[in-house]
């Protein structure tokens, strides 16, 4: 189910089911992200089965239900990469940043994990559940090796804008998905993903009609660019009252 672009070209293909959950598939490998738990996100349950599911801590139920992913994927908890990369699959490797939360965990530097991987020459990080600003020291294995960046959008219960900014500034994405912030349905406090725009005005915006988007290492752009996605999860009931 790889995408095509031009003369057979395989595309990375990133699905964005909502809050911090993404399907993404490359290498001949699909692995979700994070994955919610239903009924405390607000969210639609996650139908597509993956090979791995990595999740950026085993504590929070709304980062951690590998249990709703279908078939027999294989489970990393993030922090597991942290001491040494896990492979998750032929070719793809994790490694693993701990970072704090937020105040109900103030004092426990392993609540959760950044994470990176890589699909199909493409490098992606999940910021996981960042609560705090991120010191140079858990930036450095970061800094110049991410070209899609999954980032904590919605403040609040997550890394402050401010930070986030100077984050991005340091890690040095070419795509930032912006998640975690709020959607119709989504239960959770947190902030709009406009919050976010709105303290970038010179980075180029593509705001997408559906949830999903490819990408080659050929397509990357030159310049960071954000990609905003629709949350495929979100109940259609809740759709409709915001088009209204």
């Amino acid at each position: 189910r790889f995408g095509l672009l031009g003369r057979g070209t395989v595309a990375m293909l990133v699905n964005w089911y909502g809050h911090a959950c993404f399907r993404l598939e490359g290498s001949g490998v699909s692995v979700i992200t994070d994955p919610y738990t239903p009924e405390l996100a607000g969210l639609l349950p996650v139908r597509e089965q993956a090979d791995a599911v990595v999740t950026s801590s085993a504590l929070d139920a709304a980062h951690s239900n590998a249990a709703m992913i279908a078939g027999s994927p294989r489970v990393l908890n993030a922090l597991d990469a942290v001491a040494a990369p896990v492979a998750i699959a032929d070719g793809v490797i994790v490694e693993a940043v701990a970072a704090m939360e937020g105040v109900d965990r103030p004092d426990d530097p392993k609540a959760n994990a950044l994470y990176r991987f890589e699909l199909d020459g493409v490098s992606v990080c999940h910021m996981g559940d960042v609560g705090r600003r991120l010191s140079r020291e858990q930036l450095a294995p970061l800094r110049g090796r991410v070209d899609v960046l999954l980032a904590l959008a919605g403040g609040c219960l997550t890394i402050a804008l401010p930070d986030l900014d100077d984050a991005i500034a340091e890690i040095g994405p070419r795509v930032v998905i912006p998640m975690h912030y709020w959607t119709p349905s989504l239960r959770y406090e947190v902030g709009t993903v406009e919050e976010f725009l709105a303290r970038r005005p010179s980075d180029p915006v593509v705001r997408h009609a559906g949830a999903t988007m490819e990408i080659t290492r050929d397509t990357l752009p030159s310049v960071l660019t954000v990609h905003v996605l629709a949350p495929s999860c979100e109940p259609q009931a809740a759709r409709s009252r915001v088009d209204q």
